[in-house]
């Protein structure tokens, strides 16, 4: 980690529109649950093993998603602006080595012996807890230093335009499956900020499938209660 990200400067961060925060709580939500997952699952019962190696490949779906939006949208048009993105390209290119290792890796439990499973298992778990760590620290370079670059090059209008082209680039299937990660992870003024914004904005047939599909299943009771509340919508 750089200097200038250290814990000391995160409060000086100005309030711009910001691309990164919403994917990147999914994102950490998903990965550290994920952990947890893998940490805890009795590999000899297939059902779970099953369960959680699709967990594990829907989440790195979602996470190559991200890095191809990103290098597409994001680091091309900082790039255009005459702005470095070394780094993280480079932090990119680490992750995808990482995607298809852990893909062999599940691979290889799937083919394992019952005798050599708690052991592929074991190499799946290490390697996904090194991959974590370096996206955590990844994720907090982007929200400290590229995102002020951000900042620096466009308004907040182009940076929404960029936002608009990366959501319309993902098939619907996607962004809900990037929604069911997102929502639970926001905070309420965040979930009511974001959906807001797509009850005044989208056709009133996505914004209830949105609600439906992934925002109602993704939350506790209470919870989307409230929201429901603050949306003016059936609860």
């Amino acid at each position: 980690m750089n200097e200038h990200t250290c814990l000391t400067e995160i409060a000086d961060l100005k309030t711009r529109y910001d691309l990164y925060g919403g994917v990147h709580k999914g994102l950490r939500r998903a990965g550290c649950e994920l952990l947890l997952r893998l940490g805890s699952v009795d590999f000899a019962d297939a059902g779970e093993t099953e369960a959680v190696l699709s967990m594990l490949r829907l989440y790195l779906d979602l996470a190559a998603s991200h890095v191809m939006h990103e290098d597409l949208h994001i680091h091309q048009a900082l790039q255009a602006r005459g702005v470095s993105t070394a780094t993280v390209d480079h932090q990119h290119d680490d992750h995808r080595r990482d995607f298809a290792a852990l893909e062999a890796l599940a691979q290889e439990i799937e083919s394992a012996a019952p005798a050599e499973r708690r052991a592929a298992c074991r190499k799946l778990y290490l390697a996904f807890a090194a991959y974590l760590a370096d996206d955590l620290a990844h994720m907090h370079e982007e929200e400290t230093v590229t995102a002020p670059a951000l900042w620096g090059a466009f308004t907040d209008d182009e940076l929404m335009d960029i936002e608009r082209r990366i959501i319309g680039s993902i098939p619907p299937e996607k962004n809900m499956a990037f929604m069911r990660a997102m929502i639970p992870a926001m905070n309420p003024a965040e979930r009511e900020a974001l959906l807001g914004g797509m009850q005044r904005g989208a056709p009133a047939e996505v914004f209830n499938a949105v609600i439906e599909f992934a925002v109602r299943p993704s939350l506790p009771a209470a919870a989307f209660r409230a929201l429901a509340s603050r949306l003016r919508i059936a609860a």
